[in-house]
């Protein structure tokens, strides 16, 4: 008997705490109501949004432009001013006009009064009571892509043909004031190492500082690069003199060099000695100089790279 006689004692409690929070909240919800039902005059930062903007036309450091306006409205307003970013809206097609290199906005505070604001915010004043919109041409402009990268392959391997950027070339829309200084663009640097199979990576693009004023085709590229296995191979080149005189004879020697070239080992078959030349030019001897020096003057497509294995050629002058 004691023991129900005391859980009974406990539940009333609890239930008159509960009670206790319910009216401590609900006096609580009552006093924000009462606070916020009440008339306040503040002033708040209003950003501009911009609308029927021509299309030819780009405005200059817009985010600047602010209108800083005193209200006198209730509570609930002010709370929905604070919490979101409140904006002015502007038609560059009724609101403003041009004079000399900006646009104008001069209107009154009874005009914004009743275009912005509803029967329950009253507006005493704003600053600047006008603002002024610096704008330039949109030009559009293609400008390359350069590939910023560092990539090491590993011993035997080597690219094939060219790096592709993808797209190779972006267009950049903008005011005319800073588009017409960019002749290209850079990608992000990119470093890649023991390389040995296909390329393909994604890389962003350096864009300009003032980027926030312009527009970009593309902000990335994608890089690629077929690579393959590489060789090395010897071949016995012909060497030609060029620009001798008609009355000077000389004998050189040897008349033939060797020519080391790197490869892809699937096109090792296709090098033929025809397609390499190596042309030693008479005049770029100098003063007493007793050897000529060899050039590669014609070098297949299909080779990485080439070198002469002889730097000099001996010659003597005999007639």
């Amino acid at each position: 008997m004691k023991k129900v006689k005391s859980e009974l004692l406990k539940s009333l409690e609890s239930k008159k705490i509960n009670v206790f929070v319910l009216f401590l909240l609900l006096s609580f919800m009552i006093l924000i109501f009462t606070k916020l039902s009440k008339q306040y005059t503040n002033t708040i930062t209003f950003s501009i949004n911009k609308i029927n903007v021509p299309k030819e036309i780009v405005i200059i450091n817009d985010s600047s432009i602010v209108l800083n306006l005193t209200l006198k409205t209730h509570g609930f307003r002010w709370l929905n001013y604070y919490i979101s970013k409140p904006e002015i809206e502007i038609d560059f097609a009724s609101d403003i006009y041009k004079r000399d290199s900006v646009f104008i906005w001069s209107k009154s505070k009874a005009y914004l009064n009743n275009t912005q604001f509803d029967k329950n915010v009253e507006l005493l004043n704003m600053s600047p009571d006008t603002l002024k919109f610096k704008y330039d041409v949109n030009l559009v402009k293609k400008v390359p892509v350069k590939l910023n990268a560092d990539v090491d392959f590993t011993p035997g391997y080597n690219i094939a043909t060219e790096f592709k950027l993808e797209p190779d070339s972006v267009q950049i829309i903008g005011p005319n004031v800073l588009v017409s200084q960019i002749d290209f663009l850079e990608t992000e640097p990119l470093s890649l190492t023991e390389v040995r199979t296909d390329i393909s990576k994604n890389i962003k693009l350096k864009l300009p500082d003032n980027n926030k004023e312009l527009k970009f085709s593309n902000t990335g590229v994608t890089l690629k690069g077929h690579v393959e296995k590489f060789t090395e191979g010897t071949l016995k080149i012909p060497v030609e003199i060029t620009n001798v005189p008609d009355q000077i004879k000389l004998k050189y020697f040897p008349k033939s060099v060797n020519v080391t070239y790197y490869v892809s080992l699937s096109n090792f078959s296709e090098i033929k000695l025809k397609d390499f030349k190596v042309i030693c030019d008479y005049n770029k001897i100098k003063d007493n100089q007793t050897f000529l020096i060899p050039e590669l003057n014609k070098v297949p497509k299909l080779v990485k790279s080439a070198k002469i294995n002889q730097q000099h050629i001996e010659f003597i002058i005999t007639e």
